[in-house]
């Protein structure tokens, strides 16, 4: 947060390889009328399977910071629903690493605790609530070292909200460089944007990938932009994004949204995440209806998470 991590030392054995994900994720195809009448192949970039529960990009953003945290307790940020919290407290329990997560929102220190958070703590994460204002500074030097000391975590290793920092976004790379040649558009729902940086620097130049944002605001584009410059000294790749499906903001769904989802469901056999896959998917189904992709396109979907649990 203050500064771009280290990258970790090559001679360090890796701790992530013991958890065994599959690498690289299936690549499955399916058949969907929507896309087919309009002379598009769907793939779907099964990212959900590469670990039971260091799932799609948070494996791929995760795993180089917990190669490079050494040991140390990981520190990181997240709202009350936040995934990438949840999947932090999944991986300092099965490596054994103590984790705290920063929650935006102090107000929620005196209520029970929603079934993210209560799935935090059971995984041994220590909550530190914080005022929205204060959450909102996180990034600066001053209230980073003021939020660590009140954490009682001053030697941790901060991993930003979201999980996207130059390590993250080089993770991701990975990616793109699996597809190969297997896709002319590479699409994939957005939150702080640091997958989708690397996708796209993993493609080929004939590639493109479409981002579609979660959160409502336009501000994305220029943070998938810095991600490129701290990761790669620049912009890298074709990529673009499209933000009419946030469907009001993260954690905001409607029963369109729903509706849509279920279908899928039933159509594929596919259990759909509400919050990121299935905006994601109901973009592309109107991108295609609306004759986005030219006939021959071949569209791959990365389905980066699935359906929560409590």
């Amino acid at each position: 947060m203050t500064g771009q991590p280290s990258a970790p030392d090559p001679s360090t054995p890796d701790p992530t390889a013991a958890l065994n994900p599959r690498l690289p994720s299936p690549l499955q195809e399916v058949v969907d009328d929507r896309f087919a009448r309009h002379g598009v192949r769907l793939l779907l970039k099964r990212d959900d399977l590469i670990h039971p529960e260091l799932i799609g990009n948070k494996w791929r953003k995760l795993a180089p910071n917990l190669r490079a945290a050494a040991g140390r307790p990981l520190l990181t940020f997240g709202g009350a629903y936040s995934n990438h919290l949840r999947a932090t407290a999944a991986a300092g329990r099965l490596l054994g690493l103590p984790t705290i997560g920063v929650v935006r929102g102090q107000e929620l220190a005196d209520r029970p605790l929603n079934p993210s958070l209560s799935r935090c703590t059971a995984d041994g994460m220590r909550l530190h609530f914080v005022d929205r204002s204060i959450y909102r500074r996180k990034t600066d030097p001053d209230t980073l070292a003021a939020v660590l000391r009140a954490a009682d975590a001053a030697n941790a290793y901060v991993v930003p909200e979201g999980g996207s920092n130059s390590l993250a976004v080089r993770g991701c790379q990975d990616l793109g460089t699996e597809l190969g040649d297997r896709a002319d558009v590479v699409a994939i729902a957005c939150g702080t944007g640091g997958t989708l940086a690397g996708l796209a620097a993993g493609l080929a130049p004939d590639q493109r990938a479409l981002g579609i944002p979660v959160l409502k605001g336009g501000f994305l584009e220029e943070e998938i932009r810095q991600l490129q410059r701290q990761a790669f000294g620049g912009r890298r790749g074709v990529w673009s994004l499209d933000d009419r499906f946030h469907f009001g903001g993260y954690a905001r769904t409607a029963p369109e949204l729903d509706a849509f989802a279920t279908d899928f469901e039933t159509r594929h056999g596919l259990p759909v995440e509400r919050l990121y896959v299935a905006k994601l998917l109901y973009g592309l189904v109107t991108l295609a209806s609306e004759g986005t992709f030219p006939r021959g396109t071949t569209l791959a979907a990365v389905i980066t998470g699935s359906p929560f649990s409590e």
